[in-house]
């Protein structure tokens, strides 16, 4: 007998044979699976919400502007500074031009600057949006008015993703929360955020155009998804940051249901423009436009960098001014593009002030500002994010916390400073040049490729600690602490002996015998460009096994840029801690000390799971389906919503470690479960009914119900736990995340957490009302320290 997934996945294969079940219905889910439904026109911005003043304001500055000007505001041109996007200044009408920036971890490409701890490596809401607060205050300072983040897509859908490292977590629920404070922390300084990417981005192979060995043009993936899918996975967070206010977003490389995303118009104009109800501008990802009227149409606002390239070849600039003269596109339609980019500028109140790209010279030599050093305040968040995205999984045999030991000894090629450049994560340079041919280069490159693993010399940096992965999301700070110097400090400190091999040679046999605690430090490298060619790898599995032989206390550090298995030595007697480290950002190593030696508690927990065997994911690499002549490569989400802990559930896998689990140096235990309505006896409409306001109909944010319950700190120290709280849906057959909170208690002390769960947290996708149904029925509640421990059971009666 099939299992729920089984058969979602069986539905999703006679869809993509046109087996449709409603053949006659457009609006069944199978429709929208391998082909894209247009929408037009587009949209016109009226500035719903608290948008309206914006609007107000933008639409009277539009209409003083000449034909040329409001063009001039679509497409980026060269940048006069080091803005990696830049639209044109209108200096009659003051208004100075946009500069746009990566990433989302720091501002790249430029000095003076911090590096924050990675997407990955973020799980607490007050941390995001503090880090989001400060970061965008950099942004601010040195001349940005578009921070290019975060990043919600990719989801993770793909363990080996090469930019999963740069979004929050494989669980849209997790993603979108996350997302929305660090949306509300960088626009309260006034910089735009510029949420990427829509949609459904969750491969780097094939994401590009690219020419094949036989010379012919191979266009970039499609990923295939279905409607339901669509919105309860990869859509989800993106309604959250909207919600939020987030003033751009921007659209990905790839095709989705055969149609480039950049002119899709079922996603721009249907889902963002009209579903969501989105205010802003939407941009293009840098050579992501394909078109020049079809993607205008199709609900593009702005492309970057100058069309398909900057030496004057362009889809839009005069190109687009001779469209609009000639009836190709409508006035109304440029229009609205102005006018949503000025809106946005208007809505953060960029009008005040703001100076485009002043911190940011091209010529490196040239005075910069210096932002570091002017926030103080900053200095204990980026510390206290990087603390908090360590995860301990394992700790037995009291291997940790360390207590002064004699000695110690460090082993393993992460444990130090890069060779190179600091922080020098990216084995390869070609983002960094910033143009075109290096681009399409790369990506024919790695698709003539026979199998997905090239580069394979790049599963590991082991040029030194990784603090960042690597791409246009890489940031670099004042300094790096790397594990192994911060290390020395303590020795010193504790009259400790602190011994080191990075290569971890045969001679070493003796010392790995003779020490205390052997500390062991390997990484997981990803980047934009491929996709990593494993999650895990031979040698440094190896290595560790090499060191646990002889070394009684084998403490494993990894720092990871996605999911990493350990089953090659997770069970060796001798490794007795792993913890995974991420992506910490400059405090790496001081932040690291800090846990290992219990002067901080861990309190981290995965963001997604962690497998005992790479073949229990349901789609490991890229899942293309190649037609003879290589040239459309099909991506066919046939999984449907089953991704990560809702697959390892639907089909009763075990995984070695769940999502949301993480150890601490003390325990905890729930108690006092409870359950209510809100408003009580209140009788509930099918569907939503409500205004459509950025973010959806307003009513999908009412609150339905609140679950409390209470966290007892049973250990003897003082610790945070992330009390979770899972909801299984009427005739659903896995448990989906539904709130969290983290929280500080003392020994023996206890603290009550609240979750109010709304109408969207407990709706499914109807494909043929094209809403979101509020099914009645008996609701399953879960609350606990992790996905799969979860002590306290209720139920919720709709």
């Amino acid at each position: 007998m099939l299992s729920m997934a089984k058969l979602f996945k069986s539905v999703a294969v006679l869809a993509m044979l046109g087996l449709s079940r409603s053949e006659s219905n457009v609006a069944d889910d199978t429709y929208f699976y391998g082909q894209s439904e247009p929408v037009y026109p587009s949209p016109i911005g009226t500035g719903n919400g608290d948008w309206q003043v914006a609007y107000g304001r933008a639409a009277a500055l539009v209409a003083q502007m000449t034909l040329e000007e409001k063009n001039n505001l679509t497409y980026g041109v060269p940048a006069p500074n080091g803005c990696v996007g830049w639209i044109q200044p209108i200096p009659r009408l003051n208004f100075p031009g946009l500069c746009l920036q990566d990433a989302q971890n720091g501002v790249r490409i430029t000095d003076f600057v911090n590096s924050y701890p990675s997407g990955i490596h973020v799980g607490a809401r007050e941390l995001a949006y503090k880090r989001a607060w400060h970061l965008g205050a950099e942004f601010k300072k040195k001349g940005v008015q578009v921070a290019l983040g975060p990043a919600v897509g990719p989801l993770g859908r793909i363990p080996t993703g090469g930019r999963n490292w740069e979004g929050f977590s494989v669980d849209p629920y997790l993603a979108g929360a996350i997302g929305a404070e660090t949306v509300k922390g960088t626009q309260r300084q006034g910089v735009i955020t510029s949420v990427k990417h829509l949609i459904a981005n969750e491969q780097e192979r094939y994401r590009m155009p690219s020419i094949s060995q036989a010379n012919l043009s191979i266009e970039a993936v499609s990923s295939n998804v279905d409607d339901k899918t669509l919105h309860e996975l990869y859509l989800w967070p993106f309604y959250d940051v909207l919600k939020a206010g987030a003033g751009n977003v921007m659209c990905s490389y790839q095709r989705i249901n055969n149609s480039y995303a950049c002119q899709n118009s079922k996603m721009m104009n249907g889902i963002l423009k009209t579903e969501l109800g989105f205010n802003g501008f939407v941009v293009s990802d840098w050579y992501g436009q394909h078109s020049g009227v079809a993607s205008a149409l199709a609900g593009l606002d702005m492309s970057m960098p100058y069309g398909a390239s900057y030496d004057g070849e362009s889809y839009w600039g005069s190109n687009f001014t001779e469209a609009i003269s000639n009836g190709s596109v409508p006035v109304s339609r440029l229009d609205d593009m102005a006018t949503r980019i000025i809106a946005a500028w208007y809505q953060m109140g960029q009008d005040r002030g703001s100076n485009p790209g002043v911190g940011m010279p091209s010529n490196l030599s040239e005075p910069h500002v210096v932002v570091n050093a002017l926030d103080p305040a900053a200095k204990p968040v980026i510390f206290d994010s990087a603390v908090e995205g360590h995860v301990l999984v394992k700790n037995v045999k009291n291997a940790l916390p360390l207590q002064a030991p004699r000695m110690i000894s460090v082993f393993g090629y992460d444990a130090k400073s890069p060779n190179q450049n600091m922080p020098d994560t990216a084995p390869v340079t070609a983002w960094e040049v910033g143009y075109e041919s290096a681009l399409i280069q790369m990506a024919n490159a790695y698709n003539n490729m026979k199998t997905p693993s090239f580069p394979s010399i790049y599963q590991a940096a082991l040029n030194g600690t990784l603090s960042v992965g690597g791409g246009s999301g890489a940031s670099s700070g004042p300094y790096l602490s790397s594990p192994l110097d911060a290390l020395q400090q303590r020795a010193y400190e504790d009259n400790t002996m602190l011994m080191w091999d990075i290569d971890c040679s045969p001679s070493s046999t003796g010392l790995m015998s003779g020490s205390d605690a052997c500390l062991v430090f390997i990484n997981a490298f990803a980047s934009e460009g491929w996709d990593r060619p494993g999650i895990h790898d031979d040698y440094s599995d190896e290595l560790v096994n090499r060191v646990a032989d002889h070394c009684a206390n084998t403490v494993v550090v990894i720092h990871n840029a996605g999911i990493r298995l350990v089953d090659q030595f997770v069970h060796h007697p001798n490794v007795t801690a792993i913890i995974f480290a991420h992506l910490p950002g400059q405090d790496s190593g001081r932040a690291l000390v800090s846990l290992l030696y219990g002067d901080n508690n861990f309190s981290g927990k995965l963001p997604y799971t962690v497998a005992k065997n790479d073949t229990d994911y349901p789609v490991l690499h890229h899942s293309e389906a190649v037609p003879p002549d290589g040239r459309f490569p099909q991506s066919n989400f046939t999984e449907g919503v089953y991704i990560d802990y809702r697959a390892f559930e639907a089909e009763n896998i075990t995984p070695q470690y769940e999502f949301g689990f993480g150890l601490s140096y003390t325990s905890f235990s729930f108690s006092d479960l409870s359950i209510s309505n809100s408003p009580p006896h209140k009788s509930l409409a099918e569907y939503p009914s409500g205004a459509i306001e950025q973010g959806g109909a307003v009513d999908l944010w009412d609150t339905i119900a609140t679950v409390t319950s209470t966290i007892h700190n049973t250990g003897p120290r003082s610790g945070a736990e992330v009390a979770q709280l899972y909801v299984r849906l009427p005739g659903g057959d896995f448990k989906q995340l539904r709130g969290f909170e983290k929280i500080q208690i003392a020994p023996g002390g206890s603290a009550t957490v609240e979750f109010p769960l709304t109408r969207r947290d407990l709706s499914t996708w109807d494909v043929v009302a094209q809403k979101w149904l509020l099914q009645r029925g008996t609701y399953q509640v879960y609350v606990g320290s992790s996905s799969r421990n979860l002590p306290l059971t209720g139920s919720l009666r709709i």
